[in-house]
């Protein structure tokens, strides 16, 4: 499991989670299984944890245990699925967002700089867009908005009429075709630069904040009364979203009040403050730098 992917926050992130021996809980982004492992460590014979991914790679890595359901879905369709499995309400969810070490270190994945291979950068194979498919149709004010919201890049624009300009002479298919377009209108320091690029390419092909506000949304209504929501984040856009929906429950984290003027607020929130990796747990696993963990319980209405 380690090989494929090197969970972040494990135990922080479980142990916030308050698991319940005969509780149903669901660990949305199952990748490699660290997360679910140590959930089902905590679990009673009569308890149940539900593994969703979208990544067909993730399927070989599902827990031989007969408490544990793997769910081949994005985490967005959580209710649909949970109500397929006669489930309607759950104890806790888990969601460790962001790419998979698996999905960076395979080459062919596309999601890495450090590799020559094709533009594809989809978690969910299935899908027709890919990364070269987004480079490809955009227009520059298009690329802009994905690279200005999605990377912070610096220079959103001049990059975006750059490759829409270079992709006229020749197509711009792999890796190495998009790191030699790129290359003279890089800014500041290289390798941030081109990770910047890549998150908000991977961000635009999955749909990845559509999917997460989805989730989010729909965490309210399947957690039981006190069940708790733990969620790791890896950039801004993230954590901004999650920590909105558990302030007021809604992305703008704007506070909903009914007519008698009282305030919506369906989480109490457990982390006032993000719950950071350790400078230990950064060093043994560098992709830790930027996690961080929240988490809400639901209010009893």
């Amino acid at each position: 499991m380690t090989t494929y992917h090197q969970p972040v926050l494990a135990q922080a992130s479980v142990d916030i989670l308050n698991i319940q021996p005969d509780g149903v809980y669901v660990d949305v982004t199952y990748g490699g299984g660290g997360h679910s492992k140590l959930i089902l460590e905590q679990l009673g014979p009569e308890g149940k944890l539900f593994g969703f991914d979208q990544d067909a790679d993730a399927k070989a890595n599902a827990l031989d245990d007969p408490r544990f359901q793997f769910v081949p879905s994005n985490f967005r369709y959580l209710k649909r699925f949970l109500r397929l499995y006669k489930v309607e309400q759950v104890d806790g969810v888990l969601a460790d967002l962001g790419v998979s070490s698996h999905q960076l270190d395979v080459a062919e994945r596309g999601f890495s700089y450090r590799f020559d291979a094709e533009l594809d950068m989809r978690m969910n194979q299935e899908q027709e867009v890919s990364a070269q498919d987004v480079l490809a149709a955009y227009s520059a004010e298009e690329l802009q908005r994905v690279l200005g919201e999605y990377g912070e890049v610096r220079n959103a624009r001049t990059l975006a009429q750059h490759l829409v300009k270079e992709r006229k002479v020749r197509p711009i298919r792999t890796i190495q075709d998009l790191l030699s377009v790129m290359d003279p209108v890089i800014r500041g320091q290289r390798l941030r630069y081109l990770s910047q690029v890549f998150q908000a390419l991977r961000i635009e092909v999955n749909d990845e904040m559509g999917a997460l506000q989805d989730f989010l949304a729909q965490s309210i209504e399947v957690l039981k009364e006190e069940g708790r929501l733990s969620v790791i984040t890896y950039h801004s856009l993230e954590d901004r979203l999650v920590k909105n929906y558990l302030k007021a429950g809604n992305a703008e984290g704007k506070y909903d009040k009914d007519f008698y003027g009282n305030i919506y607020r369906p989480f109490k929130v457990l982390t006032k403050k993000a719950i950071l990796p350790t400078e230990e747990e950064i060093r043994e696993n560098s992709r830790a730098r930027s996690a961080k963990l929240r988490a809400g319980e639901r209010k009893k209405q």
